[in-house]
């Protein structure tokens, strides 16, 4: 099973909760992480690749260089790394026909092999809309123009490697971009719902993408409680500024995610 994971070195802790995760809780799969990065230190490289192999899984390196992106518009609160998702498809393997891409700021608590081997059917990605009128409703008016049915989060996104080597082109990307810098407040996010949104499969965000700051809400809306939680849900994913490994972080999973932190460290 292929992950594809971006990050800089502020990241390095979290992605070994993650990784540590969706070890333990996926015992029978053999893991290839992709890691993808401009800036990582060769100590910090070889620590990751250490705590790969540790847990008896793979790690392979994707270093970028500044010069594969130099004509590739800038923001001034977003580095060149907001790209890297986007095009990572020019830079795995070109035997690789499908990748899962993970933020590093997710706890995996039971199995994701129905959702690696989903039939993707055409589509460019699969991924989760956070069904939240407020949510739904503003995003939906930012990107007015291109007619977007849901937002996507880009947080967990199955990536079918074979139908984006040949329908997603740099050149469009970089032009939406160029367009609509005013606009993009979540720059790769903004890009693949303005561009791709018709091209997502949906995948289903209580089991697969679960904001971990909305509990009470699924609570009362969904009817979802923490015995559905534990059993059901695949990936809590810990979106917003506030981080658990945070010294000021107050959330209902802190106490899970402080539980795969020490493993991790082991």
């Amino acid at each position: 099973m292929n992950i594809l994971v971006t990050l800089n070195s502020n990241y390095i802790k979290p992605l070994q909760v993650m990784l540590k995760s969706l070890f333990l809780n996926n015992p029978e799969q053999k893991f290839c992480i992709y890691v993808m990065h401009s800036s990582l230190q060769e100590h910090e490289l070889e620590m990751l690749s250490f705590f790969a192999e540790k847990n008896n899984h793979k790690l392979q390196i994707i270093t970028v260089k500044g010069e594969h992106f130099a004509d590739a518009p800038v923001l001034k609160h977003y580095s060149i790394e907001m790209y890297y998702r986007l095009l990572a498809f020019k830079y795995l393997p070109i035997d690789l026909d499908r990748i899962l891409y993970l933020d590093p700021d997710i706890l995996v608590i039971n199995d994701i092999r129905e959702l690696y081997n989903l039939e993707l059917n055409g589509y460019l990605y699969a991924a989760a809309y956070h069904d939240r009128a407020s949510v739904k409703e503003l995003n939906k008016l930012r990107l007015k123009q291109y007619d977007i049915e849901a937002y996507y989060n880009s947080g967990v996104l199955l990536m079918n490697l074979e139908e984006q080597r040949t329908r997603i082109k740099e050149d469009e990307i970089y032009k939406f971009v160029e367009e609509n810098r005013k606009k993009l407040i979540l720059p790769d996010q903004d890009v693949i719902n303005g561009l791709y949104s018709k091209e997502i499969k949906d995948i289903d965000e209580l089991i697969y993408n679960f904001d971990a700051r909305f509990y009470q809400y699924y609570k009362l809306v969904n009817k979802v409680d923490m015995d559905f939680i534990m059993k059901q849900t695949a990936i809590i994913h810990f979106c917003g500024k506030r981080k658990p490994w945070q010294g000021n972080y107050i959330g209902k999973f802190h106490s899970l995610y402080k539980h795969y932190e020490k493993l991790a460290s082991r």
